[in-house]
């Protein structure tokens, strides 16, 4: 009895030029697993490292482009006399210290929905990490417990920093110094920052470290960026960053451990809510200040 022919569909022979040439397995062999089949959802991502490297030239170049024509926008009528005088000008006025955040966190949001959501056609807040908060075998589900234990942080925070202070010319210090722009300062901090750090650190850049690095890694590495994040307004004091490195590495712990962002945010919206509300007691709503020089 002759050999039953291969099928019709496989045109394919074994060691053909072709095969070789472009990589290709012949169908009768058995084909390797797909890798990102063993990584948990919430690392199955559909952005890589060169989507990374335009998102970031995209950020640093439209800050720049935003914050020029803001202050171009507000430019002061008389020349002043030192850079110091020239932070402080523009630190006072709330259009440009508020605005220039919210136009460009509206930016990196809208390339991020561009070329994630629309060119790829997959959900826009599923796919940076807005899951819904469940409760598992590993973490809780109620979302009131990541809202306190974000206030208790605070909590914790605030006692080991008590006696770190901040550089006498740190920018968060010359803000605070006039009482509009000091509101919608922490305004911003309690309604904008935490969806928007929240959905790029823990959304976007954790999962595309522990995808490639290890989810340890993945947790250090967000974290660090995160505190690194906010040197500049904290005068780049070391012990106060290297505090809010820590806050960062447990909001990521938070958001690995439950697999969804929504944890994480959670715990930031308390701990920035903390923040505003004892900054507001403190300062008798911003009218008890350092005075202004």
């Amino acid at each position: 009895m002759p050999p039953a022919d291969p099928p019709a569909s496989d045109s394919s022979l074994p060691g053909d030029p072709l095969s070789q040439a472009t990589g290709a397995q012949p169908s009768y062999l058995p084909q390797p697993p797909d890798s990102s089949d063993s990584l948990p959802e919430d690392l199955r991502i559909p952005w890589s490292w060169p989507h990374f490297v335009v998102l970031f030239i995209f950020g640093v170049v439209s800050l720049m482009v935003v914050q020029i024509a803001f202050a171009m926008m507000l430019a002061p009528h008389t020349r002043l006399s030192s850079p110091q005088d020239i932070q402080r000008y523009f630190l006072s006025k709330p259009q440009y210290v508020i605005g220039t955040m919210l136009f460009w966190d509206a930016l990196i949001f809208l390339f991020l929905y561009i070329t994630i959501a629309a060119l790829r056609e997959v959900p826009f807040w599923k796919s940076l990490g807005w899951r819904k908060l469940l409760s598992t075998d590993a973490a809780p589900g109620n979302p009131f417990l990541y809202l306190l234990a974000g206030c208790g942080l605070y909590v914790l925070v605030a006692l080991a920093t008590a006696t770190m202070k901040t550089p006498p010319n740190a920018p968060i210090e010359d803000l605070f110094k006039f009482r509009t722009t000091a509101f919608l300062f922490m305004a911003m901090a309690v309604f904008i920052a935490p969806i928007f750090e929240e959905t790029v650190f823990r959304g976007y850049l954790y999962p595309l470290i522990a995808k490639s690095f290890g989810i340890v890694p993945g947790i250090v590495v967000t974290g660090v960026l995160f505190g690194l994040m906010h040197g500049y307004q904290l005068g780049w004091s070391w012990r106060l960053v290297s505090v809010l490195i820590g806050v960062g590495i447990i909001f990521t712990f938070v958001r690995a451990r439950t697999g969804t962002v929504v944890a994480s945010f959670l715990m930031h919206l308390g701990y920035n809510a903390m923040i505003a509300v004892t900054s507001i007691i403190a300062t008798h709503g911003f009218t008890r200040m350092p005075p202004y020089p």
